[in-house]
């Protein structure tokens, strides 16, 4: 690795981070949906991991899960903000966001839109999947709530998160979503 690239991954960790910071603490982090919200809190992470690999992505993971510690413990926004004080909810299962969402990206990198649409939706899902695993692993809250959760937000979060991460990366690839297959870049 050089040491511009090195330089690079510190300097896109450290935005990153920022942004997965000031997602976790502030509303900005949630999109009420009705009865329920999504998060977009982890696309950070996984626009950190598509773009500079899973070092990056493992890093602003840490990041946005320390952050999201740190504000369950200081300034919860409800009574079952709580349960994000345990580490094991709040930090670990956001380290495998970044990573998990770059094997992705990596395995279908020939198709770089569905790639990219794939890396994002596969990000969400294991945030997802490992936080209410992690709720249900240590008897927080019976399985039989956190599977309509699953359903209900865990879904539509991947989807919206999906969308953002291609929106994202295209325009800072600078890839043009309108293009026709085939059609030489410079058009």
């Amino acid at each position: 690795m050089t040491t511009t690239s090195s330089t690079r991954k510190i300097v896109v960790t450290g935005i990153l981070g920022a942004i997965s910071i000031v997602l976790a603490i502030t509303p900005f982090g949630f999109i009420p949906m009705g009865v329920f919200s999504i998060t977009i809190m982890h696309l950070p992470a996984i626009i950190g991991a598509v773009l500079e690999g899973p070092v990056v992505g493992f890093s602003v993971g840490l990041i946005f899960g320390v952050a999201s510690l740190v504000k369950a413990a200081v300034a919860p926004l409800s009574p079952g903000d709580v349960i994000f004080t345990n580490p094991v909810i709040s930090v670990l299962p956001r380290l495998f966001i970044g990573p998990v969402a770059w094997i992705i990206y990596k395995l279908l990198g020939k198709l770089e839109i569905p790639a990219i649409f794939m890396a994002g939706f596969f990000g969400s899902i294991t945030n997802t999947i490992l936080v209410l695993g992690a709720i249900g692993g240590l008897g927080i809250y019976p399985w039989a709530v956190l599977y309509p959760i699953a359903i209900t937000n865990g879904l539509p979060e991947a989807g919206i998160i999906a969308f953002a991460t291609v929106v994202i990366v295209a325009a800072i690839k600078q890839i043009n979503l309108r293009r026709k297959p085939g059609a030489n870049l410079n058009d």
